[in-house]
């Protein structure tokens, strides 16, 4: 009898294969980086094949160390770093060109051009997105126009496209040997190209995108049988499909409006659910389809998107080179009181919400001789939480709900600086569960809902249990001052590019 539930959890720097049990506790994991790959400023793409190759190993090699073997494992779900695009060619399985990441800026062009008519709402009442280029549709308009025979591949029907779990899902279920093109609409949600209301493929959208119909997925559910495994794992049902975030939210028990969750990853992501109808932000939040299982009504989420977080630890390690891990962020930042007057808004791709500004770049401000490489260290973790709050602020406005608490999740939960501050400058409690690998947590939960090893999201939910909470505790006076600073900081990064 199969007892578990695997997930692979593919994110923007690395591979995870989880396997859990029947009330989530995780019993085997193996994870593998993969190359991050800089051609030039604001450009950042992935080798898909070696993500593929990856995925594959840790499969493997989880499967290994456990003991267990593919009978053991009653369905697979999927959870994928958002709208980072690749296009294939289908008969010979190879990708045209690396894969275009989510934080990647080469389509400000193709934006601006869209922006023109319409400005930079033209698509946000049918889409829930503003013009920018976070989104897959521009990237995929990119990637034919600058590859020599992705587009007349495209009109010979031969030319794929796949954010990255429609890419591993089709080389799972055979890849080249009939592969299951397919997608959710989570996923689908994120490439400006799909009406939220209909749940399906936009021929206007499309086609002011120049993108031929032949080269996009099927949208499906967040929870079904899309096809089964014939690489990596024998005959086990794919049957979960999430975005990461979206993923994130389902995991951490999220099922009612008005319950919210953060994920502290590479960038940060705070969603809130708003439920089964659409809530089109005026404060620049994105409206995303937060799930939808089988065929039960989609529920939405009003999300704001941070693009960088936990990246900016990664650089202070390998560009500037202030620290040896990123374990060491921490204890740096604790040498110093307070962060000696320093805000560092890491807008190295731009400002994602509530601003939605291009042109914006990252500046340190309020540097003095007293500052020293701890201020650094703390101004960078604050940073995230500043804008945390700034997305908080905008997502109460627009949901008309007050959040009463925060639940959190992801690699940078572990800091217990940052935590903390987080709790002080929200003013809210924040919650850590027991089981921090919500992302994967997600894909599993809807994999098992699709295939009876769960019945409901109410029994889900009386797995959640929490291991830590955080409260608030600083003067209001305090929090005001720092606010204040943190916007006057914000400000010194526009208008940087031309």
């Amino acid at each position: 009898m199969a007892n578990f539930i695997a997930a692979i959890d593919q994110g923007t720097t690395s591979t995870r294969f989880i396997v859990f049990d029947r009330v989530g506790n995780i019993v085997a994991i193996d994870q593998r980086d993969h190359r991050q790959i800089y051609p030039g400023p604001g450009l950042v793409e992935h080798d898909a094949h070696e993500i593929w190759e990856n995925t594959q190993e840790v499969i493997a090699s989880a499967m290994r160390k456990s003991g267990l073997s593919s009978t053991d494992i009653a369905a697979l779900g999927i959870t994928n770093q958002r709208e980072t695009s690749v296009l294939w060619n289908k008969n010979t399985g190879e990708p045209y060109a690396n894969a275009i990441v989510w934080q990647d800026t080469r389509t400000n062009d193709i934006c601006n051009k869209l922006e023109d008519i319409g400005g930079i709402d033209r698509f946000r009442e049918k889409t829930g997105l503003p013009l920018a280029t976070y989104f897959s549709g521009p990237k995929i308009q990119w990637l034919l126009d600058h590859h020599p025979t992705a587009r007349s591949d495209a009109e010979k029907g031969i030319t794929l496209f796949g954010n990255m779990d429609t890419w591993l899902i089709w080389n799972l279920t055979g890849g080249t040997q009939g592969g299951v093109h397919v997608t959710d609409v989570t996923n689908a949600s994120r490439t400006m190209l799909m009406d939220l209301k209909t749940l399906d493929w936009d021929q206007e959208l499309i086609k002011i995108m120049h993108i031929p119909a032949s080269i996009l997925p099927k949208i499906a559910s967040s929870s079904e049988i899309y096809g089964y495994t014939q690489k990596s794992l024998s005959r086990v049902p794919i049957a979960g499909d999430l975005g990461d975030q979206q993923a994130a939210l389902f995991g951490q028990g999220c099922y009612h409006t008005g319950d919210a969750k953060n994920t502290y990853g590479t960038g940060c992501f705070m969603l809130m659910n708003t439920g089964e109808k659409p809530v089109i932000s005026k404060n620049g939040l994105l409206t995303t389809v937060g799930y939808k299982i089988g065929s039960n009504p989609a529920v939405y989420c009003l999300e704001g998107s941070i693009a960088i977080a936990g990246a900016l630890v990664q650089w202070l390690r390998d560009n500037l080179q202030l620290i040896d891990k990123s374990s060491d962020i921490e204890p740096l930042a604790r040498t110093v009181p307070d962060n000696g007057d320093v805000f560092l808004v890491p807008a190295f791709s731009g400002l994602f919400a509530p601003y939605w500004r291009s042109d914006a770049r990252g500046v340190i401000v309020g540097l003095t001789r007293y500052v020293n490489k701890g201020h650094i260290a703390r101004a960078s973790l604050e940073s995230t939480a500043f804008q945390t709050k700034e997305v908080l602020d905008a997502m109460e406005i627009d949901s008309k709900v007050k959040l009463n608490s925060l639940k959190v999740d992801g690699g940078m939960v572990i800091n217990d600086l940052l935590m903390q501050f987080q709790a002080d400058i929200l003013n809210v409690p924040v919650v850590r569960p027991r089981i921090t690998e919500t992302t994967a947590l997600g894909a599993a939960y809807a994999a098992g809902l699709a295939t009876g090893f769960w019945q409901t999201t109410d029994e889900l939910l009386s797995y959640w249990q929490k291991d830590k909470e955080w409260l608030p505790n600083m003067p209001e006076t305090t929090r005001a001052m720092q606010y204040v600073k943190w916007k006057k900081a914000v400000s010194r990064t526009f208008n940087w590019v031309d």
